[in-house]
């Protein structure tokens, strides 16, 4: 599924805590949580912030409709987002939020825009105060704590989004003991999404480490260069085993030459690429 801040802008749009009140949707006690979308029917949010975190990426920091409410998502899921296109027709795709359910009254989605992108470029239109609307969520693979000892990630651009979902839902809880490693592909430095995020986790989180590719770096990059290969997939990934597990997610290329992509039905479909060759079968890995 591709579309797909301590210290940065992208930070700042990560960390935001908006007050507000909308009695709308409110159909449970004062102090119970409220569950903000549906599966069933678009719903409307008014965004409260956007900030840009690279030259074509803007992170919406999108309320919801009282401090109370929750997006009613587990982790991992998506959503879809409608827009319009060019000719005023409506179209939707799906998103993964970067925010987890138990960030209460808002949400923040990650939204890069491409040349032909529909949605990604209405939303790009978009300004404080306007409104997106949302359907969902939709489940993908469940997450529970220790589930797995080891949990490889490989990225490619704005593939980081679920993978930041799984991050973020590891890490905020000190009895999941899961060794986290993601493998995190682009194309140059400017193109690495809420780097200084990744590297705050790495730092602070013993079970959480990063490794950067980049397939066009400049002369000072000091990292990886090229493209996820065999030896990236050796070296820096868990090895096949029942107790660990690899999650992908980026642009069909990446998808295709790594695990092989989803079939048109958008099935998981079977493993291909350099994790077959690695040894990994179907129950090991997970495509978003």
């Amino acid at each position: 599924m591709f579309k797909k801040t301590l210290i940065s802008s992208s930070v700042v749009a990560l960390s935001l805590i908006s007050s507000h009140t909308n009695k709308s949707f409110c159909n449970a006690t004062e102090s119970s949580s409220l569950v903000a979308f549906s599966p069933k029917e678009f719903r409307s949010f008014k965004i409260n912030r956007i900030t840009s975190v690279s030259p074509n990426t803007k992170v919406f920091v999108v309320l919801l409709p009282s401090p109370k409410h929750e997006m009613g998502m587990q982790t991992a899921s998506c959503f879809m987002i409608k827009g319009n296109d060019e000719d005023g027709k409506v179209v939707a795709r799906p998103y993964t939020p970067t925010s987890l359910n138990d960030e209460k009254g808002r949400f923040e989605i990650l939204i890069k825009t491409y040349p032909q992108g529909k949605v990604s470029s209405y939303l790009h239109s978009l300004k404080v105060g306007d409104s997106i609307e949302v359907k969902g969520p939709f489940p993908k693979i469940k997450y529970t704590p220790n589930m797995k000892k080891k949990i490889g990630l490989i990225a490619g651009g704005t593939g980081i989004t679920p993978m930041l979902q799984i991050i973020k839902e590891v890490l905020k809880n000190p009895d999941d003991r899961t060794e986290l490693h993601l493998v995190f592909a682009n194309n140059a430095e400017e193109d690495i999404l809420l780097k200084q995020v990744l590297d705050a986790f790495a730092a602070k989180h013993k079970n959480f480490k990063v490794t950067y590719v980049l397939s066009q770096p400049s002369a000072n990059w000091k990292g990886l260069k090229g493209f996820v290969s065999a030896d990236i997939v050796n070296t820096y990934l868990p090895k096949p085993s029942n107790d660990n597990m690899i999650f992908v997610c980026g642009p069909p290329p990446m998808m295709k030459a790594v695990s092989g992509d989803k079939t048109p039905d958008y099935k998981q479909g079977p493993v291909e690429g350099l994790l077959k060759a690695a040894g990994f079968t179907e129950d090991m890995v997970y495509k978003f």
